[in-house]
């Protein structure tokens, strides 16, 4: 048990972006520039709105407008809650987890049953601010939650130092040192991944946001066409696979991905067709950003600056640089001897089944689904009800237009061990993907429970 103060509290007050000129362009939105004295004006009048203290769920769509809500939180001491959905289920466990919670949202669509709390904008013509307010290291600014995808979401609080010196290392590892990059992303602000690396870094580095979410490859063309260069976009495998398929041939200078694997052909793939260096990033909701890579260069990871890596009692643990405190991963890694911040991912814990004696991982049988010609998309499940005879059967949902199941598992079986053939294998239209790619495990259980309610009904 920690003793001592929290390491944030001896980081003092930490600015709350970092454009000390407020001339600087801090955002793109809809392609005009905002500058960072605008944005600041911004958050201060959306302050203005928000009862001190308490908790807030940020809904904006609009990454301009989530960044103002966010800092005009942090400023007043409210926290921003961010869970992986907002379905009525969750909103009922935010009210128990947090009462009194309220929100902002930047439209009038599935609104939740929780106090609104109004955000204002400064407008034109007003004017803009010129000083860059402190917040203490020590401040919780957000409460991030699992996805979900592997479980229960679970919380995990963010304080403003830790995201602080995240950004940092993020800004050093892609060489952003200040204004002139223009940070695009597909991802939601609201997800660890989208909030890092797509409102956190442009702000707390001095490079520019842009407002829209990205997610049609049309989308994507024009806001590359329109950000100016260096530009930065943020994606994950199942986004960039989408916008490589329409025929894109927008060049840009850095794309990064994460969330899920990214296989070496869609890599080098996506390199030679954008003239882009591609990295990925890993990391997780409880630490934050660990590393990167650059796949069509090594399958190793390299550590953000001072992560450092250890084995205890069969866990990997994380400690170091921007993470608060030890904290064990749930992925299966292999450190290298020489060098406790460079490591080889070999899948999730919780990914690896065991059928009939041999072990794999969902993450191997998901990419070589993938890999098969015709394929669009395609997961794989484990249930985990036994089975009668006691062998626990795969289940695999596939996108796959012109493509018959026979000939689906035909090509796996060059692939894989029949161990690992998907009984059943089910074809659909589309897979359940969130924004940010990830299917929720409850998403699974319930395909796999319509799967076999189906066969029950064709058997009888």
């Amino acid at each position: 048990m920690r003793t001592g103060p929290h390491p944030a509290a001896a980081e003092g007050n930490l600015p709350l972006v970092a454009h000390a000129d407020p001339r600087s362009v801090a955002a793109w939105r809809r392609g005009e520039p905002v500058t960072a004295g605008r944005l600041l004006a911004d958050v201060r009048r959306a302050a203005q709105c928000m009862p001190e203290g308490g908790h807030l769920l940020n809904l904006c769509a609009d990454r301009y407008a989530f960044s103002v809500a966010l800092l005009a939180a942090v400023t007043r001491r409210v926290t921003t809650l961010l869970p992986p959905a907002t379905t009525p289920a969750v909103i009922d466990a935010l009210r128990g987890f947090a009462p009194g919670t309220g929100f902002v949202s930047d439209n009038d669509a599935d609104l939740p049953d929780l106090p609104r709390i109004p955000l204002a904008f400064s407008a034109p013509g007003d004017p803009e601010c010129g000083t860059v307010p402190l917040v203490e290291g020590s401040r919780v600014a957000a409460i991030a939650f699992t996805s979900g995808s592997t479980g229960a979401p679970q919380p995990h609080a963010k304080r403003w130092g830790s995201l602080f010196r995240n950004a940092a290392a993020e800004a050093r590892r892609l060489g952003i040192a200040g204004p002139g990059h223009a940070i695009l992303g597909t991802v939601p602000p609201q997800h660890m991944y989208g909030l890092e690396s797509t409102v956190l870094l442009p702000l707390l580095s001095g490079a520019a946001l842009t407002a829209e979410r990205l997610f049609y490859p049309a989308e994507i063309d024009e806001a590359i066409r329109r950000a100016p260069p260096p530009r930065i976009l943020f994606t994950t495998p199942f986004h960039l696979r989408n916008w490589l398929e329409s025929g894109t041939t927008e060049r840009l200078e850095t794309i990064v991905s994460a969330t899920a694997p990214l296989s070496e052909a869609l890599a080098r793939e996506t390199e030679a067709r954008t003239g882009a260096t591609l990295l990925e990033i890993y990391g997780c909701t409880e630490t934050g950003q660990l590393a990167t890579r650059q796949p069509t260069v090594s399958a190793q990871w390299h550590a953000y600056d001072g992560v450092r890596l250890r084995e205890e009692d069969g866990c990997t643990w994380a400690s170091g640089g921007h993470i608060e405190e030890p904290t064990a991963l749930s992925d299966l890694i292999d450190i290298d001897p020489g060098d406790a911040g460079r490591f080889h991912l070999r899948g999730r814990a919780a990914d690896m089944v065991n059928i009939a004696g041999k072990r794999n991982s969902l993450a191997y049988l998901d990419h070589q689904l993938a890999a098969i010609p015709g394929v669009v998309d395609g997961v794989f499940h484990f249930p985990e009800e036994a089975r009668p005879e006691g062998v626990t059967r795969l289940v695999a949902f596939v996108v796959a237009p012109g493509l018959t199941p026979e000939a689906i598992l035909a090509a796996l079986r060059s692939r894989i061990d029949p161990v690992f053939l998907p009984r059943p294998l089910v074809m659909l239209d589309a897979l359940p993907r969130r924004g940010t790619g990830k299917i929720p495990v409850e998403e699974l259980r319930r395909l796999a429970a319509r799967a076999a309610s189906s066969r029950l009904r064709e058997d009888a």
